[in-house]
């Protein structure tokens, strides 16, 4: 798919998106799920609950190497490298429902983070798993719906974040590190 065939393909999507589900409920929800995002900050919250009862420890470390290494590729590597502006500077008349991010647009980074920690529960074989995947999917979701990501910066974010999770869990299972 070439590149003008990927825009044109997210931009329908976006725009079905806004059509077909807006709402007052979904305008009063999705900011705040998409906020539980920012920063990762509801991922390192887990991460440190986990780091402190000496059961979970090594999980809470796993993630925390996982997110790190998520937060270096995604947001200091990929996103400048790459420089996609964000759909809503490309449709003007989308009035947003939080404030216009800063940043560029590829990948997500509240869903890399988001399936970064939902990665490392999976790999661990954690029971948190499942309501991870339900809240980092949410999160993408979100995204998508506040006009500040393309589908396309989403899919990027997932299979970004999977694979940092994979390597988060590798890491500390190859022995280098003693946790």
């Amino acid at each position: 798919m070439k590149v003008e065939q990927l825009m044109n393909f997210d931009m329908v999507i976006l725009d079905l998106i806004q059509g077909n589900m807006k709402s007052g409920l979904m305008d009063s929800i999705m900011p705040l799920i998409s906020h539980l995002g920012d920063s990762g900050l509801v991922w390192i919250i887990l991460s440190i609950g986990l780091v402190i009862p000496k059961k979970t420890r090594k999980l809470g470390f796993v993630m925390i190497i996982a997110l790190v290494l998520n937060g270096i590729i995604c947001n200091i590597i990929l996103k400048p490298m790459l420089a996609r502006i964000r759909p809503f500077d490309v449709n003007t008349s989308i009035k947003l429902l939080i404030n216009k991010p800063r940043d560029f647009s590829f990948p997500s980074g509240h869903t890399s983070a988001s399936f970064t920690a939902a990665s490392v529960l999976f790999f661990r074989r954690n029971k948190l798993f499942v309501p991870s995947l339900i809240l980092a999917t949410l999160i993408g979701f979100s995204r998508l719906y506040l006009y500040v990501h393309y589908p396309s910066d989403v899919v990027g974010g997932i299979i970004l974040g999977i694979v940092c999770g994979y390597m988060g869990h590798r890491i500390v299972d190859s022995k280098k590190i003693n946790i």
